[in-house]
């Protein structure tokens, strides 16, 4: 079960939206939402939790790159939203550094046999395929992953917010002064 919101700062405090995600396939299509939810290019928080097992804010300041953080990068890469936030830059890795892995697999055909010869090998082949487009869970490190100053400037200092476990989200509007306002779109 997940919970997602949009926190937008304006002039009079902060407005709170739920949001569907179900149109949301990466992190620009997310960036794209909460800019639509902006007042004046104003601070908007996006919020994503699933059942006290991970959260993530992802705040999104006028035109700025997104700024992201995970609670546990592990349980979020089990996860279909998890793996939006889980960017190629967040995990340092290089932008598309699997596609053209699996490219050059098949390009060169590592299974050892020619086109066209059928391949003999015994089946060691001992992976999942049902994670294919997945991110493989290993390769993510566990705990919190991102900016932890994300919200250092509106009023959840880094050590708080990496201290936040159970009702997160609560406590992070609650510390924003949007509490109330959030609790309107639970």
């Amino acid at each position: 079960m997940y919970f997602a919101a949009l926190l937008a700062r304006t002039e009079d405090g902060w407005e709170a939206s739920d949001t569907e995600l179900d149109d949301v396939e990466t992190l620009s299509d997310l960036t794209d939402l909460a800019r639509e939810a902006s007042v004046d290019e104003d601070t908007v928080l996006v919020f994503i939790e699933q059942e006290d097992a991970w959260f993530g804010v992802v705040r999104v300041d006028g035109e700025d790159d997104p700024r992201i953080f995970i609670s546990d990068a592990t349980a979020a890469a089990r996860s279909s939203y998890g793996e939006i936030l889980l960017t190629d830059e967040l995990l340092g890795r290089e932008p598309g550094a699997e596609d053209t892995i699996a490219a050059l697999e098949e390009l060169v055909g590592l299974d050892g046999t020619e086109d066209g010869d059928p391949d003999t090998s015994p089946d060691n082949d001992h992976t999942n395929d049902d994670d294919d487009d997945g991110l493989d869970a290993d390769a993510v490190p566990a705990g919190p992953l991102g900016d932890t100053r994300v919200l250092a400037d509106l009023g959840l200092p880094e050590a708080e917010l990496l201290m936040l476990r159970t009702d997160a989200l609560t406590e992070i509007a609650d510390a924003l002064g949007a509490a109330e306002v959030l609790e309107t779109v639970r």
